[in-house]
């Protein structure tokens, strides 16, 4: 007999982006070590993106219960519609390039939605699952955040009734970068922290997705934390041809700060410098990229040589990876982002396609790219090897002997990450 568990997650097809990915997977192959999932979400949710064709891999056999949210984005979009989109996906604008509307839903999301705008879910949630859960014999529950508010559900659902209660968080809480953006009073930041304390020291076992954020975690608790990070699944995907440009693509947010200028300079002079990469080069940006980036990049980089695509479903990204020369990750300098492994760095790594990353030092992606051999890190100061090794990469191209050379990927399988899963369960 399969044991039962409850996983209580906001993000669930159509939403798109990376944050649905992991649970969706998860759920997909817990039933091959006999775990039987009950997936608990928002019955109107209101996702700041969309992707239905990941509607198709919901597996049959899994259980869904839904309950309603009230959602404050949705009030939020009668100030303005673009403002509340761009917040809630978290693309927060500079400061002094704020509007008045967008500091304001930022200071109220900030003191008035602790920890988060999706707080009003808990209660009702609580109620309906306590019995669901006992009705049902489930003996474990699982929370994921963010949003972080899911947690309160475990932590009241475990004072309630006792089930084992599992908290995943795919980032950390009160050290995640737009956490310090939310114009917080004192009252409010210590609210959050005394939050993170009660979830960190009541759930029975805790999930990270790296190994900083467990270095940090088990400086604020004793309870046993384990790292399962994202990672890749096999899909059957049409034969892709690699561009005929030097492409180098980007998948997913640009934020305002994950915008190394070094990077773009770099570009900027291997452009002026050699007339046949001018010809050859593209940089080509997948997904939501703010206005302060993009007006940083056409400092240095010709829009000719630009190619602005916009969001594309998972499935469209998957073959961007593996048509594209290079692909490019990037990251915030500074210490709060070294913890951050984006879940696209594990379907980069199976593209087949050379990774370029640029990020903070003793970050955890750097450490996964070079142990799997599957591209070059970089600093945000190395702007001469930086520019060195595109070169290098753009002779290779030239050449035809551009190519990735990956090892040990299997352990960063969705069906692998899935058994240490089901172990912890």
């Amino acid at each position: 007999m399969q044991k039962k568990v409850l996983i209580i997650t906001y993000y669930w097809p159509p939403a798109g982006g990376p944050g649905v990915q992991r649970w969706l997977k998860f759920v997909k192959y817990l039933p091959e070590y006999g775990i039987h999932p009950t997936v608990y979400i928002p019955e109107n949710p209101s996702y700041p993106l969309l992707d239905t064709s990941l509607i198709d891999e919901i597996p049959e056999n899994v259980t869904i219960i839904k309950q309603p949210i009230k959602e404050p984005y949705k009030l939020a979009e009668l100030l303005s519609r673009q403002s509340s989109k761009t917040i809630s996906s978290g693309v927060i604008p500079k400061k002094k390039k704020q509007s008045f509307v967008q500091r304001l839903m930022l200071y109220v999301r900030g003191n008035y939605f602790i920890p988060d705008a999706r707080k009003a879910w808990v209660t009702p949630s609580v109620s309906f699952l306590s019995e669901y859960i006992q009705r049902e014999n489930i003996k474990t529950v699982i929370t994921t955040g963010p949003p972080h508010s899911l947690h309160l559900i475990g932590l009241q659902l475990k004072a309630m009734i006792g089930t084992q209660w599992i908290a995943d968080f795919r980032d950390p809480w009160t050290t995640i970068g737009y956490h310090k953006k939310l114009k917080l009073s004192v009252n409010a930041a210590e609210k959050h922290k005394l939050m993170e304390k009660q979830v960190l020291t009541s759930a029975d076992k805790i999930i990270v997705t790296s190994e900083n954020t467990k270095k940090e975690f088990e400086t604020k608790t004793k309870q046993p934390i384990t790292v399962i990070t994202n990672g890749y699944d096999n899909y059957q995907l049409p034969k892709v041809t690699k561009d005929t440009k030097f492409s180098l693509a980007h998948i997913g947010s640009l934020l305002s700060e994950r915008n190394p200028r070094v990077l773009w300079n770099v570009l900027g002079e291997l452009i002026k410098e050699h007339q046949n990469f001018r010809q050859d080069f593209v940089l080509r940006l997948i997904g939501v990229v703010s206005d302060d980036v993009l007006n940083e990049i056409y400092q240095f980089i010709p829009k000719e040589n630009i190619d602005l695509v916009g969001y594309v479903s998972h499935k469209e990204a998957l073959i961007y990876q593996r048509q594209s020369q290079l692909l490019l990750l990037i990251e915030i300098d500074s210490e709060d982002t070294k913890a951050i492994i984006p879940g696209k760095l594990f379907e980069y790594m199976v593209a087949g396609t050379p990774i370029i990353s640029v990020g903070p030092k003793d970050s955890d992606v750097e450490r996964i790219i070079k142990s799997t051999n599957t591209g070059r890190y970089f600093y945000y100061e190395e702007h001469s090897e930086l520019k060195e090794h595109l070169f290098l990469r753009f002779q290779d191209f030239k050449n035809s002997t551009l190519a990735s050379f990956p090892i040990g990927l299997q352990q960063y399988g969705r069906k692998a990450l899935t058994k240490k899963l089901a172990d912890l369960i």
